[in-house]
């Protein structure tokens, strides 16, 4: 019973408190003026930027962090009276109003960039930095990354295509090397980046592993909640030595609960898939309407964009750290923009390798990148599969448009359906 104590919700424990870490030390960096690299969730480049031991913020999670915290509202209002439209991202109107206030933020201050990096994995990205190079007079860095030129055609490594899109990477990547170089009047170290793509690639297996032990029933985690604090260890921690042991240790707590059957509620009913990003306004209060039906996210699209295409565990061959660097960032990001553009074929995947009953759509009003198309790949979904689905729309920052009532009566009246047709399967012998 001690040892059940001590390992289950310790990564809920670690996750927090490296969570506060983090904020405390661009805290501490804002305090002494010294600026950070401003980089996004899908393609961060964390390995090359560590090793130059730049601090590293990413302004997604800063902008969700003021959604959890209820304080959100404030910020976006300032940004729209500052000008910025209600209609685009509320994440980018959040930061807007955390540049305006000169980095005050609920967890701490944020430091001012010198600099920001970015893929074309969300056309966000590409308008997000210039807000930054108008404010900060700084260098912005766009990593074009090739995706797949048709749809279900996906070149590997090896394909002529393929190498050829991969040497423009790294033809990218060493001119961001460069750029670092000038930034930090540092000499690039490659022995620095092997090390920082060895903790990448521990992280990596790990986080493959993690999403593979909630095919187990009852599942060992909330792929909505807690997958969003695993989420957060990964981006600001990708590439040091405690992101690597943080989800090795998170790996050995699931594995336990896996052996103990300990569920991550006590009366897991309905296995549930979320397409989307969650809904932080409200981000309790909403896992709370499907758990009280004894609904159980097990996966999530959301864990694999998120996480910038960490969930496929690609290895990075350290004998060859940029060529092998240009290839994982090519894989990665390009598998983070399929979970936006092609959730179907990998949702249909998931339905019997983590017995799912249902699956979630969640368009939001702010990001139009994830949301637009989701009614079609529900509809395409349902008319190949014929499992269950719920479409609700709410937002991920901005709780004007939020409503608690009718997203219970949508939930409700879903489960109810969802109850009644097993009850049906059950006495015909279907499945």
């Amino acid at each position: 019973m001690e040892e059940q104590e001590t390992i289950v919700g310790r990564g809920s424990r670690d996750g927090a408190a490296l969570f506060r870490q983090w904020f405390e030390s661009l805290d501490e960096a804002a305090r002494r003026d010294e600026r950070a690299a401003y980089v996004f969730v899908m393609g961060s480049m964390n390995e090359i930027l560590k090793a130059f031991d730049m601090h590293i913020t990413l302004p997604e999670i800063n902008s969700l962090q003021l959604a959890v915290r209820h304080v959100a509202h404030e910020y976006l209002q300032e940004a729209e009276d500052y000008g910025y439209s209600p209609d685009i991202c509320g994440y980018v109107k959040a930061d807007v109003a955390v540049q305006l206030r000169g980095g005050v933020h609920p967890m701490g201050q944020i430091p001012k960039p010198c600099l920001a990096v970015y893929t074309n994995a969300c056309n966000t990205y590409i308008k997000w930095a210039e807000i930054w190079e108008r404010i900060h007079h700084i260098p912005i860095f766009t990593l074009d990354v090739p995706g797949h030129r048709q749809l279900g055609v996906h070149t590997v490594p090896g394909d002529q295509s393929f190498e050829a899109d991969r040497a423009y990477v790294e033809v990218q990547i060493r001119e961001l090397i460069s750029v670092c170089e000038e930034i930090t009047g540092r000499a690039f170290d490659i022995d620095r980046l092997r090390e920082t793509m060895h903790y990448a690639n521990q992280m990596s297996a790990s986080w493959a592993r993690l999403l593979e032990l909630n095919r187990s029933t009852p599942s060992v985690f909330n792929a909505l909640t807690d997958g969003t604090v695993y989420l957060g260890v990964a981006n600001g921690f990708r590439g040091t030595a405690e992101g690597a042991k943080y989800f090795q240790d998170l790996v050995e707590e699931m594995e336990y609960k896996v052996a103990n059957g300990i569920g991550t509620i006590t009366n897991e009913q309905h296995r549930l898939a979320f397409v989307g990003v969650p809904c932080y306004p409200i981000f309790r209060r909403f896992n709370e309407l499907f758990a009280e039906w004894g609904g159980t996210f097990v996966s999530s699209t959301y864990l694999w964009f998120a996480s910038g295409g960490t969930q496929k565990g690609y290895q990075y061959d350290l004998t060859d750290p940029i060529q092998s660097l240009s290839e994982g960032v090519l894989l990665n990001v390009r598998d983070a923009m399929n979970s936006m553009f092609d959730q179907t074929t990998v949702i249909e995947g998931f339905i019997n390798e983590f017995g799912l009953d249902g699956v979630i759509y969640h368009p939001i009003k702010s990001c139009r990148t994830v949301s637009t198309g989701l009614a079609d790949s529900r509809r395409q979904l349902m008319e190949n599969t014929g499992i269950s689905s719920l479409f609700i729309e709410s937002d991920m920052m901005d709780r004007r448009v939020v409503s608690e009532a009718q997203l219970k009566n949508r939930i409700d009246a879903f489960f109810e359906g969802l109850i009644s047709r097993k009850q049906q399967l059950t006495a015909t012998g279907g499945t």
